[in-house]
């Protein structure tokens, strides 16, 4: 039992893709759903021509905006591999759906603009990934177009990230178009034959060698010297491979290709797989927990309200971490000590989901149907000893206060805030009034709030408006209660409480948080939101 256990979570690969907006991240994970097998034709963001939407974009406002708003898991298997990919938002007003989607993956995947290199939002997202020392592949994307030069964009990376990198495929061009990439593990070019179809199926490969009349006559013999130098010059001059200091989060290996047209992401896909770690200990709060060993446990990392609008579910994704999930099993919820029946487990594909037919293993994510017992960060173990840290709530920057016209429907508003609350799109606040507590939303990035009006309206039918609050950060406060309210109660403050009832105050801005933070020694102000203990 235990040998096949460890041989099926040794096939698992769990692991997000991160980018900056625009870099094509949702086309590479179409591009891995096709040639997984998993879907038939790749779908376009944001092509007219495309006939039918990106696969992991389900949101009616991500298929109309053109955009990621909100992380999708989806499974596939691949050459013996069991696949789990974490599509997360690459713009930064939903960077924190993508830290939950990091702290559930073994690996990660970053993509850059073969154009742009190192961006922003990739650096934010990278210190995420180096905290938790996940190895990193890095795909450079759009080598169709005219770019940036290629060892140029690898010392950008080393320079920025503070990670060596050393090349695992090399762009192969004709008059600076891009036809293929050589693979230096084989020691073969990659030569594809271009499609008129957009990219939504897999072109024709050939493989051949540097010095075949083959790529003399796709590339030319004056192309063909020049790649045989720069093979040369990555041999001499280039960082050499390191499989340790890979699996340490410490080096990278870099690919380069266009998922557009799907030119050398097969040999991508099959460099990560291969190199990818599968599932290892990870740290609960007593120490590491085995992923073979131990019964089986795991953690929430993301919660989904009205995935199927027509019966408004609620669904908890559950990262495995160790054992395995056996439907009817009993296990524990650490916040609260009670007991949950593990029914129904779900497998998914965005959107669509079926009842998952084989037991999960710890590296897969399978989603429970809840009723509200569940939450980010909760931990669910078997044994009920086990604990993982959980997954922070980072303190929000925008504030607005939530208004409808009809007051008949404020029961379907009060429901509406408080799912989306617990799906992690807005943080709820509650503020006292003589008519009674005043939701307030609270948000890292002011799309957020375009969501919440959005799914408010589609979901629940309610018809808001938000007016935007004087504030631009928040802490929670730990400390004697008359204190805490005569802190708040200073000019450019104001008290209010989260949906747990925990008090944090609003700020107007930094100078005046920082005030407070040197001047009530008796407070303590955290950003992130206080660890939840369990209750009797």
């Amino acid at each position: 039992m235990s040998s096949t256990l460890k041989n099926e979570i040794g096939r698992r690969r769990t692991f997000a893709i991160i980018s900056h907006p625009d870099a094509g991240k949702t086309t590479l994970t179409e591009k891995l759903l096709l040639y997984g097998g998993a879907i038939r034709a790749a779908g376009s963001v944001k092509s007219r021509r495309a006939q039918r939407h990106a696969t992991s974009d389900w949101l009616e406002m991500e298929q109309e905006r053109g955009i990621s708003i909100t992380a999708s898991v989806l499974h596939f298997d691949y050459q013996g591999f069991r696949i789990n990919l974490l599509d997360t938002p690459g713009h930064q007003d939903f960077s924190e759906d993508t830290y939950r989607a990091l702290m559930a993956a073994d690996s990660a995947i970053m993509l850059l603009d073969n154009r742009k290199g190192v961006e922003a939002q990739t650096r934010k997202l990278f210190s995420v990934c180096r905290k938790r020392r996940l190895p990193i592949f890095t795909f450079v994307n759009k080598c169709d177009r005219v770019g940036a030069d290629p060892l140029g964009l690898l010392d950008d990376v080393q320079n920025e990230l503070g990670i060596d990198c050393f090349v695992s495929t090399w762009p192969v061009r004709k008059d600076g178009q891009l036809v293929g990439v050589y693979d230096r593990d084989r020691e073969l070019v990659w030569l594809y034959e271009k499609t008129d179809d957009h990219g939504q199926s897999r072109p024709e490969v050939a493989r051949v060698a540097l010095d075949s009349p083959e790529l003399v006559e796709v590339i030319g013999v004056e192309g063909a010297s020049r790649l045989q130098e720069e093979v040369e010059l990555l041999e001499v001059a280039g960082t050499p491979t390191d499989l340790g200091a890979v699996a340490r989060g410490e080096a990278s290996p870099v690919c380069f290709g266009s998922a557009l047209t799907n030119f050398g992401v097969d040999v991508f896909l099959e460099r990560f797989l291969a190199l990818a770690p599968p599932p290892a200990a990870r740290e609960g709060t007593d120490g590491p927990v085995d992923p073979v060993e131990t019964p089986f446990s795991g953690f929430v990392f993301k919660v989904q309200a009205n995935m199927d609008p027509r019966h408004r579910d609620r669904v908890a994704f559950l990262r495995v971490c160790s054992g395995r999930f056996e439907e009817g099993t009993e296990a524990v919820v650490s916040r609260t000590g009670k007991t949950l029946r593990l029914a129904q487990p779900q497998e998914f594909m965005a959107r669509e989901r079926a009842h998952s037919e084989t037991d999960a293993v710890a590296g897969d994510v399978v989603g429970l149907l809840d009723r509200g017992s569940l939450r980010v960060g909760d931990t669910v173990a078997v044994s009920g000893l086990i604990e993982y840290p959980g997954v922070p709530r980072f303190s929000p920057e925008h504030f607005a206060q939530v208004h409808i016209e009809d007051a008949l429907r404020r029961k379907h508003l009060d429901r509406g805030l408080r799912h989306l609350a617990e799906e992690g799109t807005i943080l709820l606040l509650f503020a006292p009034s003589l008519t009674g507590p005043i939701p307030i939303v609270g948000a890292v990035g002011t799309l957020q709030f375009d969501v919440l009006l959005d799914r408010l309206e589609r979901e629940y039918g309610v018809s808001a408006r938000l007016e935007r609050l004087p504030f631009h950060c928040a802490r929670w406060v730990v400390g004697p209660e008359p204190t805490i309210t005569k802190v708040a109660g200073a000019y450019g403050r104001r008290l209010v409480e989260d949906a747990d009832g925990a008090p944090l105050i609003l700020f107007d801005n930094e100078w005046t948080l920082q005030r407070s933070v040197e001047q009530e020694k008796e407070l303590k102000f955290h950003d992130v939101q206080p660890r939840r203990t369990a209750v009797a």
